[in-house]
């Protein structure tokens, strides 16, 4: 059977089939963007997917943010437990009905439980990590993360937004306006739905950059090299919908 071509990228998110299962804010990202050869992400896939690209080439993304105001189900925000700094390293791919989704390689966080959960319910490759963001008085945000059990996997980054926004960059609605996760639960690859306002988001600089987490994912040296796309948004609310 061939397969369908990939549905068309939308700054806006499509409306989520039947009641939200869960929510989350996720505040002040930072989207930091490299071109990968296509066969390096495929080995890294789940089965039925192939590597999304743009401009001939695939994408890896190295991206700090504070996730918080976490609900279930319509819960109350759960204290604690759904708060915290995570650092995702995510790549890009296609089904064979043409849905687009992130895969995440690895997913670094700070509260146990929590990591525990994802890596229970959905399979998503969530770590154990020390997590830390401090912002200086120049607006610059520091994000900090050390793998417990593992202290050679770490990322240090430091980032500066512009008051430059980015309206309308194919390249930036790629990399962003992303509606689904893909991940493999029991055996089967499931497409896994999320929606929220369209991305709010600036142009950015990196200012300091000392990573071996893309080393860790299979992508060694790509973090000795300047990133293709910088970006920074201060924010969305993000609902999610069942798997399919």
């Amino acid at each position: 059977m061939t397969a369908a071509a990939p549905q068309p990228i939308s700054a806006i998110a499509p409306p989520l089939a039947g009641r939200a299962s869960a929510s989350q804010r996720w505040s002040h990202l930072v989207f930091l963007h490299w071109r990968v050869e296509a066969a390096q992400v495929a080995p890294l896939l789940p089965a039925g997917l192939v590597p999304d690209e743009f401009d001939g080439s695939s994408w890896i993304g190295l991206i700090p943010f504070v996730l918080d105001r976490a609900t279930v189900w319509g819960s109350p925000p759960v204290p604690y437990f759904g708060s915290f700094v995570e650092v995702n390293v995510r790549l890009y791919a296609v089904d064979a009905d043409g849905h687009r989704g992130v895969v995440f390689v690895s997913l670094e966080a700070s509260r146990l439980a929590a990591v525990i959960a994802a890596r229970t319910l959905f399979r998503i490759p969530y770590r154990w990590s020390r997590t830390t963001l401090t912002r200086s008085a120049a607006g610059e945000f520091h994000y900090s993360s050390r793998r417990h059990l593992a202290v050679s996997a770490r990322t240090d980054i430091v980032a500066r937004s512009t008051d430059q926004p980015v309206v309308g960059d194919p390249l930036a609605d790629f990399l962003t306006a992303r509606w689904a996760l893909f991940s493999t639960v029991r055996g089967r690859t499931v497409h896994l739905r999320n929606h929220h306002e369209p991305w709010p988001l600036y142009r950015a600089e990196l200012v300091r950059l000392e990573d071996t987490l893309l080393d860790a994912a299979g992508f060694p040296g790509v973090a000795a090299r300047p990133p293709d796309s910088v970006l920074y948004s201060p924010g969305v609310t993000t609902w999610f919908g069942g798997a399919g």
